[in-house]
């Protein structure tokens, strides 16, 4: 018992070192540490001040003139309905943020159960999901994005679930060539001797010590569907009016007139979707510096 409670004392010990070296590292990541900050104001903005503002993107004002440019009632105008402008940007914003985190988690949740289970037990069962992986990234997947969501029908549920659904094949391929290495380590090979399931060897062992990369991937992922998601809502098969994306109103605003004249209306979503995806880059650049030992800061 005394020797169980040192050897468990001694692990939480080496885990808290560790993670006090991952802070330092991320700490010393200038660009990682404002891409945070950058990220969580963005986030308050864009969830937060509509609340504070009162800002209603769907009502128009009829004592404005429809079009107006930026005024002291509606900081970025309003659009060809009278719409504003400022609050169906921070609207927008939110829709955009939450498709890319939501999709991103989707991949996650379908990629990492897949790539866990089929390097741990290889055989028929890896050769099935790696090849139905191979399938998947195979086709070109905005090609694939577009019929789906032209045949399901283009709405931010829609968008986010496919966009989710088809990102799995690359956190799959992450922790499968992670899980093939953990296997074979003899931590492994110790919990199996003393009759531990499979279960609690791939999510107490082999999962911990391979979960690193996938963190790193799901940033880029995320980054990924925010762009995804802005290109299908510009082509017009992303989220409808009249709700609001950065996308869409990019698509509201395609004209040579608008482009030239009312800068306005797609200089700002243009600005915030290359902020937010920036942003997004660099963090995950830091998380990665962070959390690979080898690396010295």
């Amino acid at each position: 018992m005394a020797n169980a409670t040192v050897s468990r004392n001694g692990k939480e010990i080496a885990a808290n070192s560790y993670m006090r070296d991952v802070i330092r590292r991320f700490s010393k990541h200038k660009l990682a540490i404002i891409s945070l900050v950058v990220l969580a104001v963005e986030i308050f903005l864009v969830a937060g001040l509509p609340v504070i503002l009162k800002l209603d993107p769907y009502t128009s004002d009829y004592d404005t003139y429809f079009g107006a440019g930026p005024s002291a009632l509606h900081w970025l105008g309003t659009d060809d309905i009278g719409r504003d402008n400022f609050a169906r940007f921070l609207y927008g914003g939110r829709v955009s943020l939450q498709v890319g985190i939501i999709s991103a988690v989707i991949s996650l949740a379908v990629g990492v159960p897949l790539g866990l289970v089929a390097g741990y037990y290889r055989g028929i069962i890896e050769t099935i999901i790696m090849r139905l992986a191979d399938i998947f990234m195979s086709f070109p997947s905005m090609v694939l994005i577009l019929v789906l969501v032209s045949v399901l029908g283009p709405s931010v549920a829609t968008v986010t679930v496919v966009i989710g659904i088809l990102g799995w094949p690359r956190f799959a391929r992450t922790i499968y060539g992670n899980v093939l290495s953990a296997r074979e380590s003899e931590y492994v090979e110790a919990a199996k001797a003393i009759g531990t399931k499979d279960g609690a060897v791939m999510t107490k062992y082999i999962l911990p010590n391979t979960f690193a990369p996938v963190l790193i991937a799901f940033t880029f992922r995320a980054a990924q569907a925010i762009i995804t998601e802005s290109s299908l809502s510009f082509l017009g098969m992303g989220v409808q009016a009249p709700m609001a994306s950065w996308g869409n109103i990019l698509y509201q605003a395609q004209s040579i007139s608008v482009l030239a004249t009312r800068p306005w209306l797609w200089m700002p979503p243009g600005i915030a979707l290359l902020i937010t995806i920036l942003c997004i880059n660099f963090l995950g650049d830091g998380i990665r510096d962070a959390l690979d030992t080898k690396m010295v800061i």
